[in-house]
């Protein structure tokens, strides 16, 4: 076990809760016990006078060192609202709370030792964690769901919070925010949405599937379905998983296309990405098919595949940037099989931060009513990767040469993480630049280091196009 003292800067919470009696425990509840009420009131007297400081579920997500369950002994509390329900059986002794009802940036799983949680922690739910005591970790031990919770020390991970222990540390509001779930792509959720409620539109199930049971028979725990979507010029896919205990495990799969409301988790072994949904009132397929794009209705601007690349020399294409913006490690030019491409990678630089920046050409959306960028990506030697980044940007103010002085603006792209196969290219997908005018410029940014071997991987960036109409 890792100790953590690690404190953040106060945040000055007011906070007030009128005492009355409790509610039926068969109903929601949406105001306080005198006892509960008393517990949270004493909270937020703590946090308003300095004694405990209130931290961002990103902050607290951060503590977890990797492979360990660590205790956290500082006296810090996180906020956020209940995204999951066990009311239908679909979630178990468990529940997640993001850090905004409408735009999330983070969320986190508690472990609790509790049924029928959804009695107390509804969907919407404000909750205040007071941390200090807890553990933070995984509960099955590389699957990458960052949980809150007690500590199993027979194999040092986390499990349960007990019902006595959760009266004390877990405490509700009487605030129940509406939750507007997350509008993305099948191409953009990563693990950082894990716990995250989203919605994702054009979705239908894959024709294998249609007329299934949500849960196979014959599965002993859960059943995962192909769901697909369209997504530009062709169909993503990802999966549902729902719970042999879920009440609704032998409803049929409809067919139809529609959305899907629904949160991102992972599969038992932490190996796939997946959507469960609360209950299957948040899935609605009763349209038309979705229409794709037909790329015969739009003008290629670029289509760069890196044909003409020099294998292991420094990238220097006319029209594009490549920058150093810390350490001396530039973009360089490869080729593989055939196959050209360009690479950042920190490895053997000898530099102890690398940034470097791969700009591309001006995309001139003038007079365009539709524009998208698309590229693949690829990564190898990934050891850390919320510290070993590649992120993409756009600007429509950089004057192509003063890298730092433009405003950048981050896009949601799926990057390789550190599960996906080494020199296994993903597409990302269409991104939709429409709504911006004038000359646009992509922007690729690393971020790493050469003397240290856990931030010393490499990204590829291969395929670049550009099409508008």
């Amino acid at each position: 076990m890792k100790f953590i003292t690690k404190i953040s800067p106060f945040i000055a919470l007011l906070f007030f809760v009128s005492a009355c009696q409790q509610e039926d425990v068969f109903e929601i509840p949406n105001t306080l016990g005198l006892e509960e009420n008393a517990s949270l009131s004493a909270l937020m007297s703590e946090i308003e006078s300095g004694q405990k400081n209130v931290v961002s579920i990103a902050f607290a997500k951060d503590l977890m060192v990797s492979g360990e369950a660590t205790e956290i002994t500082s006296d810090i509390v996180i906020k956020g609202y209940v995204v999951s329900s066990d009311a239908t059986g679909n979630f178990y002794k468990e529940f997640y709370i993001q850090d905004d009802p409408s735009t999330p940036t983070a969320a986190i799983r508690l472990l609790i030792d509790i049924t029928d949680s959804y009695n107390m922690f509804n969907i919407g739910r404000e909750v205040y964690v007071d941390l200090k005591g807890l553990y933070v970790g995984e509960y099955r031990t590389g699957d990458g769901v960052i949980t809150i919770g007690e500590l199993d020390r027979a194999n040092n991970r986390i499990t349960n919070v007990r019902e006595e222990v959760v009266k004390a540390h877990i405490l509700r509001a009487a605030t129940t925010s509406e939750i507007e779930p997350l509008t993305v792509k099948f191409s953009q959720i990563n693990d950082s949405h894990v716990g995250i409620m989203v919605q994702v539109h054009d979705v239908n199930v894959a024709s294998s599937n249609v007329g299934d049971p949500y849960v196979d028979p014959y599965d002993t725990f859960d059943t995962q379905r192909t769901l697909e979507a369209c997504d530009g010029f062709s169909k993503k896919t990802f999966l549902l998983e729902t719970s042999a205990y879920a009440d609704f495990d032998q409803d049929i799969l409809p067919s139809g296309t529609g959305t899907i409301k629904a949160v991102v988790t992972k599969t038992y072994d932490g190996d796939n990405l997946v959507l469960m949904l609360n209950s299957t009132e948040d899935i609605d397929l009763n349209g038309a098919p979705c229409e794709l794009l037909e790329l015969s209705d739009f003008d290629t601007v670029l289509d760069e595949q890196f044909d003409n690349v020099v294998d292991n020399s420094n990238f220097d294409y006319t029209g594009w940037v490549n920058y150093a913006e810390v350490g001396g490690e530039l973009w360089t030019e490869q080729l593989f099989r055939g196959n050209g491409y360009v690479e950042f990678s920190g490895y053997q630089t000898g530099d102890d931060v690398n940034i470097g920046w791969l700009i591309t050409p001006a995309f001139d959306l003038t007079g365009a009513t539709d524009a998208y960028i698309n590229f693949k990506l690829a990564q190898h030697h990934l050891d850390d990767e919320d510290n070993n980044t590649l992120e993409v940007f756009v600007s429509t103010d950089f004057d192509g040469t003063n890298v730092t002085t433009a405003t950048w603006e981050k896009q949601n792209v799926l990057v390789p993480g550190e599960d996906i196969s080494w020199y296994a290219f993903q597409d990302v997908g269409l991104i939709n630049v429409s709504s911006y005018s004038g000359n646009l410029y992509v922007a690729f940014k690393y971020v790493g280091a050469g003397t240290d071997t856990t931030l010393d991987g490499g990204y590829f960036v291969d395929d670049v196009l550009f099409l508008k109409k």
